[in-house]
């Protein structure tokens, strides 16, 4: 195969690693802090995708007069809006997740990995009954969607927005962990929790904030992948395994091991694609497997509640 065929599914893998970076971004901070498995976070994924779907193909529950309102204001306005409010509207659930994880905190993993297995269950059913079962697709306006193209190929124009708004993300997500000092207490609450809560830093609200930057990540993310993936109920489970596997493989509480763990699992799948359609997303755990064969805890990894 020649470079120019193999370049559509490099730079699609390198789109699907920076959207699966994003997802266990949120993932990560949650772990990386509160030394906690949340399975939820998936089904949050999927709440924001439905919320913008809600948003942008005007599904509101809504008066008519409002919603003939809003049905008419152009869709890259309803689509920006999504950007911004759906993530916003997920944010309460989190709140709710981690006031119920309260009780988990300081004991066996196990607990909170059940609680959150039970939380992403009722999310998925409650989904269920609000939207039904069909599935959906996003709305993607004109001027974002469609194809161009490039070196005699076509181009999908929206992966490379998608692509651009997750660069945006992490980086706003590294000037606040990296440059902040509400980072810097994030990532001293990580490493010793005692000496955070001896310096008179109340780590229960530091928690709550995590647990909401994660939880709008989260959700930001299932807005950005909704076009691509299609939207339905068990749309969460699709993205928790991955980002569970990019933070085992980038290393647990490591940003940059999750933003290079995401950018391996899509570069491999995309290439594996190529070659193997059939491999593709078995490559991403063969992937996993060679880098803990070689280093335990990850590219980047320090010692973490997944180990014994």
């Amino acid at each position: 195969m020649s470079f120019i065929n193999l370049l559509p599914h490099l730079l699609n893998g390198i789109t699907l690693g920076l959207l699966f970076s994003l997802i266990a971004l949120g993932f990560m901070l949650i772990l990386g802090l509160m030394e906690q498995i949340n399975l939820a976070h998936g089904s949050l994924f999927a709440l924001g995708a439905y919320f913008a779907y809600a948003l942008c193909a005007a599904r509101l529950p809504l008066p008519p007069d409002w919603l003939a309102v809003w049905a008419g204001v152009p869709l890259i306005w309803r689509f920006a809006a999504a950007v911004i409010i759906a993530p916003i509207l997920v944010a309460p659930f989190g709140l709710i997740l981690e006031r119920l994880m309260r009780r988990t905190y300081g004991r066996d993993p196990l607990y909170g990995l059940l609680l959150t297995f039970g939380v992403a269950m009722v999310i998925e059913e409650l989904i269920r009954v609000v939207w039904g079962t069909p599935d959906y697709m996003l709305p993607v306006p004109q001027e974002i969607s469609g194809g161009f193209i490039m070196l005699d190929l076509i181009w999908s124009t929206y992966r490379f927005w998608a692509a651009g708004m997750a660069i945006v993300a992490m980086a706003v997500v590294w000037v606040i962990v990296e440059r902040t000092r509400f980072g810097a207490m994030v990532k001293a609450g990580a490493h010793d929790s005692e000496i955070v809560q001896a310096l008179g830093i109340d780590l229960t609200k530091l928690r709550v904030w995590v647990f909401v930057l994660g939880t709008m990540m989260a959700a930001f993310a299932g807005v950005i992948m909704a076009p691509l993936w299609g939207i339905r109920p068990h749309m969460g489970v699709d993205a928790v395994v991955p980002a569970f596997l990019i933070i085992v493989l980038g290393g647990v509480g490591s940003f940059w091991g999750a933003a290079i763990g995401g950018l391996l699992v899509g570069m491999v799948v995309g290439l594996s694609s190529a070659y193997a359609s059939e491999w593709s997303m078995l490559s991403m755990y063969l992937l996993l497997l060679l880098v803990v064969t070689f280093r335990a805890r990850g590219l980047f990894g320090k010692k973490s509640v997944l180990e014994v």
